[in-house]
């Protein structure tokens, strides 16, 4: 498979904080990946760094085989690179369908800006139940679908979705993954940070393990499943941050390029 995205030996940080210490993962076509770790352990960093909204210290980032480290946030939109941030960032005053065309802002997604409003409205029904609903009356998991959404009205190649299943109900993190899955069918390559480890191996095809701003660990789902470092540091009983998600991932094949459909 085709290398999509790659990043080779990234150091990155703010201030004089170091925060990434060469970092190197690659997502290719097709692929769905994640990125778990603990809090702090540098994920939300590597978002910020791949998407550019953050200027890493030294290192590589290329896209479809170019360096895109001095293309700008919004260039990298137009090469089909979309971030669902942590946190969901939705706009509370507007509607959901003006939450939505905000996504679908660059000369990429602007030709198809109707049709892939209709999809991701076939996506994510309940968005469009609440279309004309201001997006600030919404509970967590429909704002997390709705920032989903957006990101998604950019018709991208690679989403990157940071810590998607966070703070929402298990209900709510089977459908959230559900549409995940969806839009991989859908050709689209997935990079997502999580810290729901056990929810985001049931769909990945490889995960990356990061600690203390450098890959502890990488391999595919099977792997990490039974890695004894992830076994102990992420998947113990103890730990309570575990919704379900009996989504399977489907194997990578016949998807097509890019959007949402």
């Amino acid at each position: 498979m085709t290398e999509l995205l790659s990043l080779s030996n990234i150091r990155a940080g703010y201030g004089e904080s170091v925060v990434l210490q060469d970092l190197s993962l690659v997502v290719r076509e097709g692929e769905m990946v994640c990125l778990i770790g603990a809090n702090g352990a540098g994920k939300t960093t590597t978002t910020r760094v791949l998407t550019g909204l953050l200027k890493p210290w030294g290192g590589q980032v290329a896209f479809a085989g170019t360096p895109i480290d001095k293309i700008a946030a919004n260039q990298r939109v137009e090469l089909g690179v979309s971030l669902a941030p942590e946190g969901r960032q939705v706009f509370p005053n507007l509607t959901v369908n003006e939450n939505l065309l905000l996504g679908s802002y660059s000369r990429r997604a602007r030709p198809q800006r109707k049709r892939t409003l209709a999809d991701v409205y076939e996506l994510f029904p309940i968005l469009a139940s609440r279309r004309m609903q201001k997006a600030g009356l919404m509970s967590g998991g429909e704002q997390q679908m709705l920032a989903i959404g957006r990101s998604l009205m950019a018709r991208p190649k690679l989403l990157v979705l940071d810590e998607p299943s966070l703070g929402l109900a298990p209900k709510i993190i089977v459908d959230v993954y559900r549409a995940i899955v969806q839009t991989a069918e859908q050709g689209v390559s997935i990079l997502f940070v999580e810290q729901n480890v056990r929810a985001a191996l049931s769909i990945a095809h490889r995960g990356y393990v990061l600690a203390n701003g450098r890959i502890a660990f990488a391999g595919s789902a099977a792997e990490l499943r039974n890695s004894k470092l992830v076994q102990e540091a992420f998947l113990a009983p103890r730990r309570t941050n575990q919704g379900p998600a009996p989504i399977k991932a489907s194997p990578i094949g016949t998807q097509r390029e890019g959007g949402c459909a």
